[in-house]
């Protein structure tokens, strides 16, 4: 059987938005090093938010069935809370297929970016990180219409 792309060509063109959240858990000495602005590599909040941005666009060449999608707006923002860091992500397209993959990419790579930067502060004497965890990523909101949900 060979893989191929669903095809979209008859589908019509609508507003599809979609909203995914996620979550890195670290320990509370990252946190609290995220907090201060101590972190080696630099800042891994305004960072994460590009390269989440940076993901979305770059989706169809990681993910080998997903459709290029010119993205209409698309958003990332990254918060610390007391077990880590949360990333939202947001995707809106113009056109025949959804955008939750995009977003679920965005979110993803924001939070990998994290763990990047600050995984010096993760390891434990072996170089494991028994901590940290990324997850849960998931939708939140998926939108298909042509009237504004917002």
């Amino acid at each position: 059987m060979t893989a191929r792309q669903r095809p979209i060509a008859g589908k019509p063109s609508v507003i599809r938005r979609a909203t995914v959240a996620g979550r890195l858990t670290l320990r509370p000495s990252t946190v609290r090093a995220l907090r201060a602005g101590s972190i080696d590599k630099g800042d891994p909040l305004a960072t994460a938010e590009t390269a989440g941005l940076l993901a979305m666009k770059r989706t169809s060449e990681l993910i080998p069935h997903c459709h290029i999608v010119p993205l209409t707006a698309s958003s990332v923002a990254i918060s610390v809370d007391a077990r880590g860091v949360r990333a939202r992500a947001e995707a809106e397209s113009f056109g025949a297929t959804g955008v939750e993959m995009e977003a679920l990419v965005g979110a993803s790579v924001a939070l990998l970016t994290v763990w990047d930067m600050v995984k010096y502060l993760e390891k434990d004497a072996r170089g494991q990180y028994p901590r940290t965890a990324l997850g849960p990523v998931r939708v939140l909101r998926k939108y298909k219409g042509t009237r504004s949900p917002r």
